[in-house]
């Protein structure tokens, strides 16, 4: 596949469908309802993004203004295809996000990761790196304490400050 085709953009309403089953077929995530990627969609279009090729969705990244953190942007999910991985989809995602004018007083990322997820924390370091920044890791949400040891440990990323 032809990436320099791809095309980033802010989503829509009308792409809910389209990045729930994105997600839906991606393992590594938690798959959230349809009604939440519509509200991801809408709700949220400023602080997410959407990478199509062809209309075919092929990557999207969720997130939002922390509101006791107007600073910092939480990244909810990144979701690329099976078929646009290994490209830089995610990270030209991410810093298209970042570019965006309305965005520009955006001083933090914060994700949450688990420490299995190499391809997660290399997406992430990459960003800290482009923007010269530090990454500090801490425990969001414990296995045991938060998830009843049904998941892996979530560590929280928190990239920043970011050098513009």
């Amino acid at each position: 596949m032809d990436f320099s085709g791809v095309t980033l953009r802010k989503p829509t309403a009308e792409d809910g469908t389209s990045v729930h089953q994105l997600i839906t077929r991606t393992p590594e995530l938690d798959s959230n309802s349809c009604y939440c990627n519509l509200l991801q969609c809408s709700h949220f279009s400023e602080t997410s993004i959407i990478a199509e090729s062809n209309e075919e969705t092929l990557g999207f990244i969720s997130g939002y203004i922390k509101p006791q953190s107007p600073e910092t942007l939480f990244i909810w999910q990144v979701a690329v295809s099976s078929k646009a991985r290994g490209n830089g989809v995610g990270g030209k995602m991410l810093r298209s996000l970042l570019e965006r004018e309305e965005n520009v007083s955006i001083t933090h990322i914060e994700t949450t990761i688990t420490e299995s997820n190499d391809a997660s924390w290399a997406l992430f370091s990459s960003l800290a790196e482009h923007f010269s920044a530090p990454v500090e890791r801490s425990v969001m949400f414990d296995r045991a304490m938060h998830f009843n040891d049904e998941h892996d440990s979530e560590l929280l990323a928190r990239i920043g400050p970011l050098s513009r």
